[in-house]
């Protein structure tokens, strides 16, 4: 039975999906994660969450690819290897409802370690040099990434971006831009996999579409445009120290 808010409810997690939106777009993802914090908070169902997370999540990303794209921080060279195999295992993954404590406990500790070496990088890189990615070292990850987004309800650009930064296959804006394409697939096929079974959505999900939009917009313009390498890694680490403290404490 699907547990409804009250309209001030659904406006203070509309404000969070809002903020959640701003800050996880400026360094190309999407903002899953924070949108799945702020609706366990208010108690939405479980069932009702991953899909819901899901939809903002392109909504978001679409926006998020056009600004990069225009602002040429695009690789199809990189992003092709990722999607190719990530996007079925993320349908795969859609498909599944397992339980995923102990995956969460372990994530949550993977993107703090993510975090701290981020910001250990930016107050050591001497460097802005790139590697180029091995084909098919992209495609075997980005199995595990589209299986592991489509299950439990992110687009993969966490895991993503700080893989493409620590292992200097992009630059910073350049490895924004292919992580919120990367996303934008994903997050598809996640969803397509969901309308394999029963999906109910929220009532309110038209009101923190907009929201989402919002800070979406405003956060890709930034990230895409404006922010300068050491401010996205410093915002990306952020964003992980944050969605770290999520999946552990979810």
């Amino acid at each position: 039975m699907e547990q409804e808010l009250s309209l001030w409810s659904a406006v203070l997690l509309g404000i969070l999906i809002l903020f959640a939106a701003l800050l996880y777009s400026s360094v190309g993802h999407a903002g899953a994660s924070g949108y799945l914090a702020g609706m366990a908070l208010f108690g939405l169902p479980p069932a009702m969450m991953k899909p819901t997370a899901l939809a903002l999540n392109i909504l978001v990303a679409t926006i998020g690819t056009i600004k990069f794209a225009r602002a040429d921080c695009f690789s199809w060279r990189l992003f092709w290897p990722f999607a190719v195999t990530s996007v079925p295992f993320a349908f795969l993954g859609g498909t599944l409802a397992l339980p995923v404590e102990v995956y969460k406990r372990i994530l949550g500790l993977v993107l703090l370690y993510g975090a701290y070496h981020l910001f250990r990088h930016v107050q050591a890189s001497g460097t802005n040099s790139t590697r180029v990615l091995p084909i098919w070292l992209g495609i075997v990850l980005g199995t595990a990434i589209g299986f592991l987004a489509g299950l439990t309800g992110v687009g993969g650009g966490i895991f993503l971006t700080p893989l493409l930064l620590l292992m200097r296959w992009a630059e910073p804006r350049q490895a924004a831009g292919v992580s919120v394409a990367f996303i934008l697939v994903n997050s598809i096929a996640g969803l397509s996999g969901h309308l394999t079974h029963a999906m109910t959505l929220p009532a309110h999900l038209p009101m923190w579409a907009v929201a989402a939009a919002g800070g979406g917009w405003v956060g890709a313009e930034c990230g895409s445009r404006r922010f300068s390498g050491p401010t996205i890694r410093r915002v990306l680490a952020l964003v992980l120290v944050i969605a770290g403290f999520k999946m552990l404490l979810a």
